[in-house]
């Protein structure tokens, strides 16, 4: 989850933006053959062309489903928690995983870095297309170390936006082309009207269920090594480490409550006071973050939100 400068990834999504069925598709098709993606009959077996093979692939580890090895693809303990034909939401019905993937997808830096720089460093509320191109491509000037392709950096921020942003019913597209991107539905990225300008507000997020919070929370604690996390350090990115109210777009008076409503329903293992004039979230007891999918998943079922 820490940026490192050495390993970044721009472009390996082929310029395909996340769609509906990729992750569910790509994910059983793994499951069956761990080396599905390098096979010749890919194209076939996904039913897409090889482009759309090769960004299936990408977003599939992207959102840390799936990993690679020497003997090709295969499914992590989290895609097989969530996408296992017995797991939580193999068809990705409950809006609760697609904001656990936003998570995932965001605070992986090494294989999304725009991503992770769009909802960690850049802090524009408002702003144009050209403008988040032109900011990524000086972050990687001034962050990257080795080579890149300024074509595809900005290119990057261009499929970020269309795959947070709703579209606006361009008919030039082809209807694939223009489905939106299970992300959209969050609204954490609006474009006005007329197309050029794009919103990206902190807000109450009240849509955001408090188990994938605690599982962000809980994730958070295990990637520091700490067992206290300054308030500040929630509510903004700082020393490469991603952060909560940063990635969900929350006002600090959100993330409180948010922390506040975790405390209330496992007060054995967080806890918020102040030290030396700091305040910070304190973790108790240990816990992984699979505890709070279930905690979502099994505990609180679909209706329930923070």
């Amino acid at each position: 989850m820490e940026f490192n400068p050495n390993k970044v990834g721009f472009g390996r999504h082929e310029t395909f933006a996340l769609r509906y069925s990729w992750l569910t598709k790509g994910f059983l098709a793994l499951q069956n053959d761990p080396k599905i993606f390098s096979n010749d009959d890919a194209v076939v077996n996904l039913g897409v062309g090889r482009n759309m093979v090769n960004a299936i692939r990408f977003w599939l580890s992207a959102s840390r489903l799936a990993t690679q090895t020497q003997d090709g693809y295969f499914s992590t303990p989290l895609g097989e928690a969530i996408f296992d034909k017995d797991g939580y939401d193999p068809y990705l019905e409950d809006e609760a995983t697609i904001w656990l993937i936003h998570w995932l997808i965001a605070t992986n830096p090494e294989q999304a870095t725009a991503w992770y720089w769009f909802f960690n460093r850049f802090h524009k509320p408002v702003f144009t297309s050209q403008e988040a191109s032109t900011a990524l491509l000086e972050f990687a000037k001034q962050n990257v170390l080795g080579k890149y392709s300024q074509t595809t950096v900005k290119n990057d921020a261009l499929v970020l936006l269309r795959m947070y942003a709703r579209s606006r019913g361009n008919t030039n597209k082809p209807l694939e082309e223009a489905l939106d991107s299970p992300l959209s539905i969050l609204n954490l990225v609006s474009q006005a009207p007329g197309g050029r300008t794009y919103f990206s507000h902190q807000a109450d997020r009240e849509g955001l269920p408090l188990g994938i919070f605690g599982f962000a929370v809980t994730e958070l604690f295990q990637t520091v090594g700490k067992q206290a996390l300054p308030i500040d350090e929630l509510m903004y990115a700082k020393d490469g480490n991603p952060s909560l109210g940063a990635v969900f777009r929350l006002t600090e008076n959100a993330l409180i409550t948010k922390l506040e409503r975790l405390i209330q329903q496992v007060p054995e293992l967080f806890e918020l006071r102040e030290t030396a004039g700091i305040h910070q979230l304190y973790l108790m007891g240990e816990i992984e973050p699979a505890d709070m999918l279930a905690f979502h998943y099994e505990s609180m079922g679909r209706e329930v939100a923070a």
